[in-house]
This record gives C-alpha cells, structure tokens and sequence, in this order.
C-alpha cells in the first residue's frame, strides 16, 4: 500500500527538491502553500508549476494573512537586505525572518495529514545556507515532531508522525546536484524575496546570492529567469 505524505510546497528550489526525493522514495504525495501576505506571492504560481509538473492532484494554498503582526521584510514595509556577504548574512537573524513561520506552517501540515490518514510531513528546511533562521535548526525539526506526536489523535493511538527534513544537512549545491539528478526543473522554481512586477528574481536578496551561488558550487547555471539578465 502506498503511504500518504505531506510536502510543504514554497514554489522554491528547497521544497521542488523534497517532493521529488518523496516522490521517488515512494509517497503519494499531497502539496500545501500558502499565501501569508508575503510580497513575493511569484512563488504560489512557482509551486503550482512544480506540484503540476509533478503530477500532484491534491495541491492546496492556505490563506493565512501574517501581515496582521508584520514584523519582517516579508510581510512589512521594511527593506529586504540587499548585496550581502555570506558573513553578514551569518551575524544575526535576518529582518526576513518571518516571527514563526515554520511552526504555524508545519502545524497546518500536521492537520492535513491526519485527516488524510498521512503519518509523514516533508519539509525543505536547511540548516547549512538557512540565513540564520532559527526555526531551520534540526533540533527544532525534532521539537515540533515531539509535540506532533503528543498533540494529535494519530499520535495518542500510536500511528506515529514523522516530520522529514532530508536537506537540512547539505549545502545548497549539493541539493541542487541531488535535484538534477531527480530531474528537478529548477526553471519553474523562484527563491527571491524582492521579484519584480515581473516575478524575475532580484539576484541580490539573500535568498538570491545563496542560490546563485549554489549553482556555481554545482558547476551548473540557473535556469530561473533574473532581473537584468543576472
């Protein structure tokens, strides 16, 4: 019998990636997004393309507006930190950070997967180029999957839920190698924080520089279409 699982689905390179490696370990696979009021919405249309091209058919957005508290350059007017050096970005938490996140979407994902009778969520979160997020740390993966166990009827009548984050220990041109191996078409994919009216990526946001640079670590280009041709 083939086992159901959860993907959490951003429309990035991280999340394309982890649906693949489920898909190939054999889940039939369920897709969730969401539209929490982030400025760079080019990823709901970049996750329905990567669910599409995977042949998933239960995809859903969740709308959960996290612009009600702000608190980040995502979901505020605040500016998204441009031209950074990797060292800059390692000093601290960045303002991108959004208060959270993982823990509200992972949540979501746990409803989902118990009512879909799913014991598996599959998350892209990395602990290697994650730009100092918090809730990316492996420790913090293993917290939530204590509680998941605790807090659901799944877990109280013993069908355990297992959170996996099969990234979470590679460098980003090592995901990218494994993704090309999948035949990831990184082309659909966006992982910018400031895309233009055009949904072209910036090249500069942090999440931009960590890609670029992932791809030039893997000896490959990336396919994902950049403002001013970057």
């Amino acid at each position: 019998m083939t086992k159901k699982a959860v993907i959490l689905l951003s429309g990035g390179l991280d999340s394309a990636t982890v649906l693949a490696l489920a898909t190939e370990r054999g889940f039939d696979c369920a897709a969730l997004s969401f539209r929490y009021g982030q400025r760079h919405q080019v990823e709901l249309a970049c996750a329905a393309k990567v669910a599409a091209a995977a042949g998933i058919t239960d995809h859903r957005i969740a709308d959960i507006d996290l612009r009600l508290f702000g608190g980040s350059a995502l979901t505020a007017d605040i500016a998204v930190p441009k031209d950074r050096a990797e060292a800059e970005m390692d000093a601290e938490i960045p303002v991108t950070y959004v208060p959270a996140r993982n823990t509200i979407m992972l949540s979501f994902a746990l409803a989902f997967a118990e009512v879909l009778g799913a014991a598996d969520i599959f998350v892209g979160v990395n602990a290697v180029d994650y730009s100092g997020y918090p809730d990316c740390r492996p420790e913090y993966i293993k917290a939530f999957e204590t509680m998941a166990n605790l807090a659901t009827k799944a877990g109280v009548e013993g069908r355990r839920l297992t959170i996996h984050a099969p990234l979470i220990s590679l460098t980003k041109a090592q995901i990218i190698a494994e993704g090309k191996r999948l035949g990831v078409d990184y082309g659909l994919t966006s992982s910018c924080y400031d895309p233009d009216v055009h949904g072209h990526a910036c090249g500069r946001c942090d999440a931009c520089r960590l890609r670029l640079k992932g791809f030039a670590d893997a000896g490959l280009s990336d396919p994902a279409p950049y403002a001013g041709g970057v």
